[in-house]
């Protein structure tokens, strides 16, 4: 941020209580409501809380298996403000603002289940090689009235009217909700998010926004986890919700986290433009990297049961693990555009993932391909639905076993995130079995 911390406080003397909070795995935010002394030693000292609560299940429940819990003591870990300083939540009724921490040891290292951490270090490892990844995420998410027993679109705050259809592109659709999207951009501006274009997507009452790019994975990273806490909160503000849930229609498409890259050298110029469409070779070895780390990362990329619900065929997700140019179906796809600005598309994240996670996986996986410097199969054309391909796990439990054998994981993310992850995933599954399809809607529907 551009000033200080405390002279943030200063210049903002209405904001009179804090939260400081961190993510967990599943992207929620944990942490403490405080007053502003609190946070004011909070900048100086840090804060404590245990080292458990970033692998909490998406109930927020202790993983009864984990040693973080009774094996340890489970201690705590020590807590400090992140580089992004206060943040203001404009949808709450009192004036707040959030405060972003990340976890550390008492010895003042990183304590590497903290995803926040987990994309510093995929970050350091292109730093180290004098690489810089541009990063830019498009986000989708849901507008819904679930007052009721069966999720529906809200009722329009200027027609007074609900239209269940689904609406591409439709401006009328986006001026139906006018008065949510004008707060939207306005909030976040305020909380220094770079809200691009907002477009009508292909489900009901679903919408997107484009996000900025940005030369720092953990401002795009941490712009996205504040953007879906922004959009959740202002929508209970408007008088529905809004959720970035995979897919809560069975009949129309769900939501994504399409991220989009480029990798600069150390004097700016993007390393895969080779002045024509086609692009350099590092192209083609990000690509590889993405692609041979794609099956095991699924989890990363679709980490809740209904997540699953998305990626099946011909519903504008991809299913196969392969590449393209200027192809929607394949899972990475290379845009036109002038050639300064080639870059991937990596198009498999659910709207529901935690995209510090997201991009660790995406930005790591790339990396690893640059190193080994592998060219990937031809590039499709068609639909990727209708050719014999390579495909990504179908189902949850799936994902969860090719995680835990994935070599290509082990690469990109340190061993203790690793089994956090995997312990808590298979404890959310064991427990989603027992809930009913109605159970298991209401609890992703606001958590994620």
């Amino acid at each position: 941020m551009s000033t200080s911390p405390e002279l943030w406080l200063r210049e903002h003397p209405q904001v009179r209580t804090i939260r400081a909070a961190a993510c967990d795995l599943n992207g929620v935010a944990r942490g403490k409501r405080m007053p502003i002394a609190s946070a004011l030693k909070t900048l100086s000292d840090g804060t404590k809380f245990p080292m458990s609560v970033l692998s909490l299940d998406i109930w927020g429940e202790d993983i009864e298996d984990s040693p973080l819990v009774f094996e340890t003591g489970d201690r705590d870990g020590l807590l400090f403000p992140t580089e992004r300083g206060f943040v203001p939540m404009p949808w709450l009724e009192a004036p707040t603002a959030l405060l972003p921490i990340w976890m550390f040891h008492e010895d003042g290292r990183a304590y590497d289940g903290d995803p926040r951490h987990a994309l510093a270090r995929v970050s350091e490892r292109y730093t180290a090689k004098g690489l810089t990844p541009v990063v830019a995420v498009e986000l989708e998410f849901f507008l819904i009235d679930d007052s009721g027993r069966h999720l529906q679109v809200p009722v329009s705050p200027r027609s007074g009217k609900r239209r269940k259809a689904a609406e591409i592109l439709s401006i009328r659709a986006l001026d139906a909700f006018d008065t949510f999207f004008t707060d939207l951009y306005e909030y976040c501006e305020i909380m220094d998010i770079p809200a691009d274009t907002a477009i009508s997507e292909a489900g009901l009452g679903q919408f997107e926004i484009n996000l900025v790019h940005q030369a720092d994975p953990l401002k795009a990273a941490d712009d996205a986890w504040l953007f879906k806490q922004l959009v959740k909160g202002l929508a209970r503000r408007h008088g529905f919700a809004a959720s970035f849930m995979a897919k809560p229609y069975e009949d129309y498409a769900g939501s994504g986290m399409h991220a989009h890259f480029s990798v600069l050298d150390r004097t700016g110029k993007n390393i895969f433009d080779d002045g024509t469409e086609r692009g350099t070779d590092a192209l083609r070895h990000a690509i590889r990297g993405c692609m041979d780390a794609m099956h095991g990362s699924a989890l990363i990329f679709a980490p809740h049961l209904t997540s699953y619900d998305r990626l099946v065929p011909d519903a504008h997700a991809p299913t196969e693990i392969c590449w393209a140019y200027e192809n929607r179906t394949a899972a990475i796809r290379v845009p036109s555009g002038p050639p300064p600005s080639r870059r991937i598309e990596h198009r498999v994240s659910g709207g529901d993932v935690n995209p510090y996670l997201a991009l660790a996986a995406i930005l790591g996986a790339a990396l690893n391909g640059l190193e080994d410097k592998k060219m990937p199969p031809e590039p499709i054309t068609g639909s990727a639905y209708a050719q014999d391909l390579p495909s990504m796990p179908t189902d949850w439990a799936s994902a969860i076993e090719a995680f835990d054998k994935s070599e290509q994981v082990k690469r990109v993310f340190p061993q203790q995130l690793i089994d956090n992850f995997l312990l808590t995933k298979r404890q959310e599954l064991r427990d989603m079995d027992e809930l009913t399809r109605q159970e298991q809607v209401e609890i992703y529907l606001d958590t994620v």
